[in-house]
């Protein structure tokens, strides 16, 4: 929450101590300071640090002194102050503005000033191990192992290299390779029968020369 101001001593002793002080000049009368009032508070309540910002507020009626120094006309009427001098003044409530102004203020009260969250968690390095040294757990690896089969290449090797062999030498590639043994979609060719009717082997094929040709 704001600090009121009670006194012109009071109020040396705060720009004094703080490297920036935010003020809002007000009257009790005056429906503006109302109505910004509560935005004020929240800026106060998020930015403001012990001996480096102080929000404070001056009733212009009982602080006559101090408004005077500061030429203080209309109401609400926003100082910001960085070690002793006026750096910014916002007339009437306007709570983009003040924010704005607020925002840069802060920025100029050094490290450590900046309001919000900290995070308590010194970090972890990679690996799994955190700053502070303990070890945190690690996740299940998502690779699965590799399986090699021996036969598998083997046998992918030379289906291509008898389907490549059979496809240089033919005159049509395309029908030799579809046709070829190595074709894996093609069936294994079967055995056939050497038997002949009833069981009996079957008679083997003679060839004759054109003199038992002439003599039939």
């Amino acid at each position: 929450m704001p600090d009121q101001i009670t006194s012109a001593a009071d109020w040396r002793s705060t720009v004094s101590s703080n490297a920036v002080v935010v003020a809002d000049f007000y009257a009790d009368w005056c429906g503006p300071c109302k109505m910004i009032a509560p935005h004020f508070e929240s800026l106060a309540t998020k930015y403001a640090k012990p001996r480096k910002i102080a929000f404070v507020k001056v009733n212009v009626d009982t602080q006559g002194e101090v408004s005077q120094q500061y030429g203080v006309r209309a109401m609400p009427t926003f100082l910001i102050l960085h070690n002793g001098s006026v750096i910014k003044t916002i007339q009437g409530a306007n709570p983009p503005a003040l924010t704005s102004a607020v925002e840069a203020a802060v920025k100029l009260a050094g490290p450590g000033a900046v309001g919000g969250s900290s995070f308590s968690s010194g970090g972890q390095r990679l690996g799994g191990t955190p700053a502070g040294g303990q070890r945190v757990g690690t996740g299940q690896r998502v690779a699965r192992p590799i399986s090699w089969d021996i036969n598998q290449w083997i046998n992918a090797i030379l289906s291509f290299l008898g389907l490549y062999f059979v496809s240089l030498f033919s005159l049509d590639p395309y029908k030799a390779a579809e046709n070829s043994k190595y074709n894996k979609k093609n069936p294994p060719p079967q055995a056939k029968s050497a038997t002949g009717p009833g069981g009996k082997p079957a008679a083997r094929a003679t060839f004759k020369t054109l003199n038992d040709l002439g003599s039939e």
